[in-house]
């Protein structure tokens, strides 16, 4: 028998698997099934079937940020395509290094406005608005190119989603040759002048007190902050940047980054060294938070340059790279103060039992969550109060890559982030936290989750609605509550339903018990519910991230 020739979408899933890909999230549908077909002939990428487009693209988002890869969704063309949008808005407010592979009608019939199945007018302009780049297979012969060059942009810093859409005639296309395509190029770091780090180098020598402030773009340079910590450096994160140096460590702040306790002793500091950071809005105070200076920065972007706060000066460069050659430089140069650590330390103490006293008694979750998850462990959080205040603050990361939330501010996408998560590092447990309101949004994808037995443990806060919203209706809208209060199912129900373990917290005595017992269980998946009602109000009512303080 003759070998039947390979075809346009064999080619693609092999280059695939060169990527590096290891699981795959989508939705097959008529306008991808060529390419699901090779997938599963081959046999070397995992398929997750999610039920809905933007689930499987925030759970190939939360895969890639885990295991520091490459995410891969693929979904359908039209509708298929546009579900995926808000997903892929997270993926780009993320950095995430992601293609989404889409279909597209076929080439005869491409933007003629024939009414063809699924077709969508205007898709690649809607892709393009919420992806770094969208790229079109044009012929079979353009198509392994086409991928490559999609995996470049994705993995370019800075990084982001590239769509790719791939049209249904093409996808089934005979394509001869060697499945094995040549390895794709994967970028270099960016390297920074090297006159810039001396004149770094020469003036950060001068100062006493300095503070290193890192983000989601410095995640891979731990090595490098050490260093830089072990000649006496401050550090304090973003929410992006948690865990770059595990969270505990004399001298950082984590992400305690804007609490009266944190200001203050910024107001202590002689300078700061900013390193892939977009100093947002929500970790600034409105970028009136006050930083030591002189404040220098450094970015693989050119335009974060005095993009937020004007810097004394700027490096354009890869952030690992610059630090390591920074530390090179200051090593047998520098002495800090020997109390700068020692201070950091009282500082984060003093905000955390600040953040403690607002959100009693459920900083005793926090508290359970990080003795029966141990050292080993994902925390995935979708946007909801308790993420908002002890989930992105009080339980500490060993590692930069243990932490996925939802950075774009969009509810729901929790649940599909800890799927996502739980696939790509089978070998440790996910824990996710979100609310009933934003649950309800992706509750479909419950069914994923026991489907691929993710072992995930998920801890719903159910206060019957939108907690912060009603809070925000009772600080600013004279107590009037429009629409914050939902239909809540009955979760036990639904557990069973789904075919997912429950339990039910009432009471926070004995808690750690409860969630090692929930832990322990052997179902597929675990739906914890913390019934709010039970359990009582916060210390202070929470109304969204602290703004300028007048």
């Amino acid at each position: 028998m003759s070998t039947p020739t390979p075809t346009v979408s064999d080619h693609l899933v092999a280059c695939l698997e060169q990527l590096g890909i290891r699981c795959a999230f989508g939705v097959l549908s008529i306008h991808n099934m060529p390419l699901l077909d090779a997938m599963g002939r081959r046999g070397r990428i995992r398929f997750v079937p999610a039920r809905g487009e933007a689930g499987a693209v925030n759970m190939a988002d939360a895969a890639a940020r885990v295991s520091g890869g490459l995410g891969l969704a693929v979904t359908s063309t039209g509708t298929g395509a546009g579900n995926a949008a808000g997903a892929l808005v997270e993926a780009q407010t993320a950095g995430t290094p992601l293609l989404h592979l889409t279909g597209q009608v076929a080439v005869p019939y491409l933007d003629r406005g024939r009414s063809y199945v699924h077709e969508a007018v205007g898709q690649t302009a809607m892709l393009g608005a919420v992806s770094k780049a969208v790229l079109r297979v044009w012929s079979a012969q353009t198509a392994l190119g086409t991928l490559v060059e999609a995996a470049r942009i994705a993995l370019t810093p800075p990084t982001g989603p590239v769509s790719v859409e791939i049209p249904i005639d093409l996808q089934g296309a005979p394509l001869g040759g060697d499945l094995q395509p040549a390895a794709p190029f994967v970028p270099p770091p960016c390297p920074p002048d090297t006159g810039a780090i001396d004149r770094l180098a020469a003036a950060l020598a001068q100062a006493r007190r300095p503070v290193l402030w890192l983000g989601g773009g410095a995640r891979d340079a731990r090595p490098e902050v050490q260093r830089l910590m072990a000649l006496g450096m401050a550090v304090v994160t973003t929410l992006q940047g948690r865990g770059i140096v595990p969270e505990g460590t004399s001298g950082s702040l984590g992400a305690f980054n804007s609490q009266p306790a944190i200001e203050r002793f910024f107001g202590s500091c002689d300078a700061m060294l900013v390193a892939g950071s977009r100093l947002r809005v929500p970790e600034t105070l409105t970028h009136q938070l006050k930083l030591p200076r002189p404040l220098w920065q450094v970015d693989v972007d050119p335009q974060a340059w005095n993009r937020a706060y004007m810097s004394d000066d700027f490096i354009v460069g890869d952030a690992g790279l610059t630090l390591r050659l920074l530390a090179d430089r200051l090593e047998g140069r520098v002495r800090f103060d020997a109390a700068l650590h020692a201070d950091a330390d009282a500082a984060r103490a003093a905000a955390e039992a600040t953040l403690r006293a607002n959100v009693s008694p459920y900083d005793a979750v926090a508290d359970a969550v990080q003795q029966v998850a141990g050292a080993d462990f994902n925390w995935v959080r979708d946007v909801t109060i308790a993420n908002a205040t002890w989930g992105n603050r009080l339980l500490r990361l060993p590692d930069v890559r243990r932490g996925v939330h939802a950075t774009g501010g969009g509810i729901g996408q929790g649940l599909a982030m800890a799927i996502g998560a739980a696939v790509a590092t089978p070998q440790r447990r996910t824990w996710a936290l979100v609310g009933d309101g934003g649950l309800a949004l992706n509750l479909g994808e419950l069914a994923t989750a026991v489907q691929e037995r993710t072992r995930l443990v998920l801890l719903v806060m159910n206060d019957g609605g939108y907690g912060i919203l009603r809070n925000l209706q009772d600080a600013d809208y004279g107590g009037r509550r429009q629409y914050a209060d939902l239909h809540t199912p009955r979760f036990e129900a639904l557990a069973a339903a789904m075919g997912l373990g429950f339990r039910r917290v009432s009471t926070l005595a004995g808690l750690p018990a409860q969630l090692a017992d929930a832990a322990a269980d052997p179902a597929p998946a675990m739906l914890v519910e913390f019934d709010m009602a039970a359990i009582g109000p916060w210390a202070r009512p929470f109304t969204g991230p602290p703004l300028a303080r007048g």
